[in-house]
């Protein structure tokens, strides 16, 4: 008996060691004074630490969270561990438009520049189907269309303080969908396929909304990339989806997976590596490009596809895109 539990220890240590070992780390020194940067969802998780890095380089950072008093108490920590005081909490809730437009509009009336946007935001998708006030489906909404109005009303922005960066942070767990029905992004016409499917989904959306912006961003001055974090130990299983899985993956990720600080390594990297400065439209895992074999993630139709349908389902308007300009 003593010898399973031994076995079974050592098995996970090894497998903690080895892992956390492999896993990439930022090499870049690269200062950022003078430099604007948002992290969505940035209140916990790999969201903070990589405000955090932004803000021991010297970065002018802004916590864009739906909790806002959670968000402050980061944020006062950040600014005690640094020593950086540029750090600011805005509220936003990816998951409702209006939220978004909102945020939006206050960062263009109030910020000259924006260097670095990392759409970091996200949830595990719920057991049963459930849909935001703007009729979309909730995992969706958070994980993908929030960003994707965020993003194209922050792009004036972006392209005029260039070279600037856009980091998606996306996941492997976009394996998990083998059946992306575009058209029915919000499950009307088809069953809702229960928690993880449907993260699957948001994820691979997340990939190929990369894909269709970076070439959307040609010769602009910005570029995007998107990322899977890694195993990572953090509150995200706790908060959605089906409770027994999620603290069992919790748990296992406790045992074996990488910490927050960890976790965030290749979303630092995309945002301020020297050697990613014109590399746009790839998926990155453990600060190295890593092509996925979904052919769904690389099907350049469907990322149009997405793109066109996201704008009819956030009602992306021509005052949405031209708001602030002069």
């Amino acid at each position: 008996m003593w010898l399973w539990i031994v076995g079974i220890i050592s098995l996970i240590v090894a497998v903690r060691v080895i892992y956390q070992r492999q896993s990439g780390v930022c090499p870049s020194k690269r200062l950022l004074d003078g430099k604007t940067a948002i992290v969505t969802g940035s209140s916990a998780g790999i969201g903070k630490e990589t405000a955090r890095d932004l803000a021991r380089r010297g970065a002018r950072v802004i916590l864009a969270c739906r909790n806002v008093a959670k968000a402050q108490r980061v944020a006062d920590d950040i600014i005690g561990t640094t020593g950086n005081g540029q750090i600011y909490v805005k509220q936003l809730d990816t998951s409702d438009l209006n939220s978004v437009r909102r945020f939006a509009k206050d960062i263009i009336d109030n910020e000259k520049q924006l260097h670095i946007l990392v759409n970091n935001a996200g949830i595990v998708a719920p057991d049963d189907k459930q849909l935001t006030s703007d009729g979309l489906e909730l995992a969706m909404a958070t994980n993908h269309f929030g960003h994707f109005l965020l993003t194209n009303m922050l792009l004036d922005l972006l392209k005029k303080s260039a070279p600037s960066r856009v980091v998606n942070v996306s996941s492997d767990g976009h394996y998990l969908c083998k059946n992306f029905v575009v058209e029915d992004l919000n499950y009307e016409k088809r069953p809702y396929p229960g928690s993880w499917a449907s993260y699957g989904q948001t994820k691979l959306a997340n990939i190929l909304f990369t894909v269709e912006l970076a070439e959307r961003l040609k010769d602009t001055g910005v570029t995007t990339n998107a990322l899977h974090p890694g195993c990572v130990n953090t509150e995200i299983f706790y908060k959605q989806g089906s409770k027994i899985l999620g603290y069992l993956f919790g748990f296992l990720f406790i045992l074996m997976a990488k910490d927050e600080s960890l976790g965030a390594q290749t979303s630092i990297y995309l945002a301020v590596s020297e050697e990613v400065e014109n590399t746009t439209g790839e998926y990155f895992v453990d600060c190295k490009i890593t092509p996925t074999k979904l052919d769904l993630a690389k099907d350049r139709g469907m990322a149009k596809k997405l793109w066109e349908v996201s704008e009819t389902l956030v009602n992306l308007s021509q005052e949405d895109l031209s708001y602030g300009k002069k």
